[in-house]
C-alpha cells in the first residue's frame, strides 16, 4: 500500500480561520508571481549569496511525490525587503551547514515575508524547471527523497503569515504540482510526519485553503481521498513508530545571525 493510500486523514480544525483572515494583512510589495505554468520569479543562490555546499547535493532520479510546508520560527518581522528575504536565506543556510551539521540548506525553496522566493538546497531550481528529477533535502525525516520542502519566513503559531506570502506561497505550489504532475491533495504540513508544531498553527490551519487554491491555479478539482477509518489506524500507528521528539525538531535561528 503507498503512503497516499494511507494518508487520507485530511481533515484539521480550522477554528472559523479562512483565508479572508490571512487577506486581511497587509499586502507586501515583491516580486510579481506568474502564470502556474511559468512559475513566479525564484531567487537563485548564486543571487542571494549562497556559500558552495559541503560536498556535492545528490540529484535523484524520482519526482517527488508531495509538498511539505514548514515555517522558519523566526520573527514576524515588517522588514519585507529583498535584503531582508536574501539575508535569511544566508542565515538559514549557516545554521543548517554549521550548527545542524548538513551539507547545505535542508529546504528546496524559502518564501520570505515580502513573498520574494528563494531556492534553498543547491539544484532545486534547475530540476524543478526540467521537472523529472528533484534534490535530496534535509527538511523532514523520512521525507526527504519524496518530497519538496517550502520554508514561509516567520512563526505562524498565533498569527497568519502576511497575504502576499501566503499567495506567493500557493503560486509556487501551483507551479511544483504542474511542474511534477502532482495534485494539489498532495500538499502537507511538517507535523503531518514528524513531532513537531511546525508550520505553526495557523499555517496549518490553512493548507485546506491552500490545497484549493492551488487547484483552483491549475485548474483541476481538488480530488481529496475518503476517509478511510482502517487507513486512518494504520497511519497513526507509523506515525507513532516513526516519530522522534518534538525537542528534535526545533525549527529556530541562533541568537547573532539574523537582526
Amino acid at each position: 500500500m503507498t503512503f497516499s493510500a494511507l494518508h487520507t486523514r485530511r481533515s484539521v480544525l480550522t477554528g472559523g480561520f479562512t483565508l479572508a483572515a490571512a487577506a486581511a494583512l497587509p499586502l507586501a510589495a515583491a516580486g510579481r508571481a506568474h502564470s502556474a505554468a511559468a512559475g513566479p520569479d525564484v531567487i537563485g543562490c548564486a543571487a542571494w549569496g549562497a556559500r558552495a555546499p559541503s560536498e556535492p547535493v545528490v540529484v535523484l532520479a524520482n519526482r517527488p511525490e508531495r509538498i511539505i510546508v514548514h515555517h522558519t520560527a523566526t520573527a514576524n518581522v515588517t522588514d519585507y525587503s529583498r535584503q531582508r528575504a536574501f539575508a535569511l536565506a544566508r542565515a538559514i543556510q549557516t545554521y543548517h551547514m554549521d550548527a545542524q551539521g548538513w551539507i547545505d540548506t535542508g529546504q528546496h525553496f524559502t518564501v520570505s515575508r515580502g513573498a520574494f522566493v528563494l531556492e534553498g538546497r543547491h539544484n532545486s531550481l534547475a530540476e524543478l524547471r526540467a521537472g523529472t528529477r528533484q534534490v535530496r533535502a534535509a527538511h523532514c525525516i523520512g521525507q526527504n527523497t519524496v518530497s519538496i520542502g517550502i520554508e514561509n519566513e516567520g512563526t505562524y503559531t498565533s498569527q497568519a503569515p502576511p497575504a502576499a506570502q501566503y499567495a506567493m506561497l500557493a503560486d509556487l505550489c501551483a507551479h511544483i504540482c504542474g511542474q511534477y504532475g502532482l495534485p494539489a491533495s498532495e500538499i502537507y504540513g511538517h507535523r503531518d510526519f514528524n513531532a513537531t508544531s511546525c508550520p505553526g498553527d495557523r499555517l496549518y490551519a490553512l493548507l485546506p485553503a491552500l490545497r484549493k487554491d492551488v487547484a483552483t491555479r491549475l485548474g483541476t478539482p481538488l480530488q481529496d481521498p475518503q476517509a478511510d477509518p482502517e487507513s486512518d489506524r494504520v497511519w497513526d500507528l507509523v506515525r507513532q513508530a516513526s516519530n522522534p521528539p518534538a525537542a528534535a525538531y526545533a525549527e529556530y535561528l541562533p541568537a547573532g545571525l539574523l537582526p
